[in-house]
């Protein structure tokens, strides 16, 4: 199951506009450097992952939101150019969006 095509288009729009951080070490350091202002998992993400990604963007205040997508990281690599089980989201504007989009139930969660 995919998540919704819309959401898949604006994670590829954040990626050419370099505000998309992909894969462990890229997300980990967006959420340290508090330039993330969202948190993306594939739904083929490991339990160790996602418990570490919710730990750290909860960390110090941080209150990044996390999400867990229908997407597999293939999904995701098929939009983003770059597959990857993690990412983060560095810009308010596509994180409110996307927020938006998972919140109205128009994206499963």
């Amino acid at each position: 199951m995919t998540d919704n095509p819309k959401l898949l288009s604006l994670l590829g729009m954040c990626r050419k506009a370099k505000k998309l951080s992909c894969g462990h070490d890229a997300a980990i350091g967006s959420i340290r450097s508090r330039g993330a202002r969202l948190c993306l998992l594939s739904s083929d993400s490991s339990q160790r992952l996602r418990k570490e990604i919710e730990r750290e963007a909860a960390f110090d205040g941080r209150n990044i939101p996390v999400g867990l997508l229908a997407s597999t990281a293939d999904e995701i690599g098929w939009a983003t150019g770059l597959k990857s089980a993690v990412l983060t989201v560095n810009d308010e504007g596509f994180a409110k969006t996307m927020l938006s989009l998972l919140n109205t139930g128009e994206v499963n969660l």
